[in-house]
């Protein structure tokens, strides 16, 4: 299976979640067993050599993702989750995404030096959200490595939001 065979699992939902944004659906992806090793093997491939030793989800379809990807590069597996989901002191950032506002947050102690870091979402759309997962992972003392995703909505321009200076890798661009 190829990464264009992958796109016959992509279901268009327009209008959600509001009036005008047609919504890039990758649950009949999560259905097939084939379907989501594929896209996991791609996401992790072009950092099979970057020695990974941590790999960090956005909630909620980026720990699905993530966490396949860290077993697969033989790396733990760090949870960026929405305010008030984890249960320890954390580290908090706030961003502007395409249809509102929000925040990420991450344990105080979820990253060492020496960690190498690859952070891993469903999509990328503007960018709001992988930048501020990317900022979290730069708030400690470890690398950031890159950072992938299985769509990335191009015509959005979201790249442009996590810099330059970050490795970007997507499965699939619309």
């Amino acid at each position: 299976m190829t990464d264009n065979d992958l796109r016959n699992f992509i279901r268009d939902v327009p209008d959600f979640p509001k009036p005008g944004i047609l919504f890039k659906d990758i649950t009949p992806m999560l259905r097939s067993p084939r379907a989501l090793e594929t896209a996991c093997r791609l996401l992790a491939e072009p950092f099979r050599d970057a020695n990974v030793t941590q790999v960090a989800g956005i909630e909620s379809r980026g720990f699905i993702f993530g966490s396949i990807v860290a077993r697969n590069l033989g790396a733990g597996f760090i949870p960026i989750r929405k305010p008030g989901k984890l249960p320890w002191s954390t580290r908090r950032h706030e961003y502007v995404l395409e249809y509102g506002s929000d925040a990420l947050e991450v344990h105080d102690d979820a990253l060492e030096s020496g960690d190498r870091v690859l952070v891993i979402d469903d999509v990328l759309a503007t960018g709001g959200t992988l930048a501020a997962a990317t900022h979290l992972v730069r708030g400690f003392d470890a690398t950031l490595v890159g950072a992938a995703t299985v769509i990335e909505l191009s015509f959005l321009n979201g790249r442009e939001k996590m810099g330059t200076d970050t490795p970007f890798h997507a499965v699939l661009r619309y």
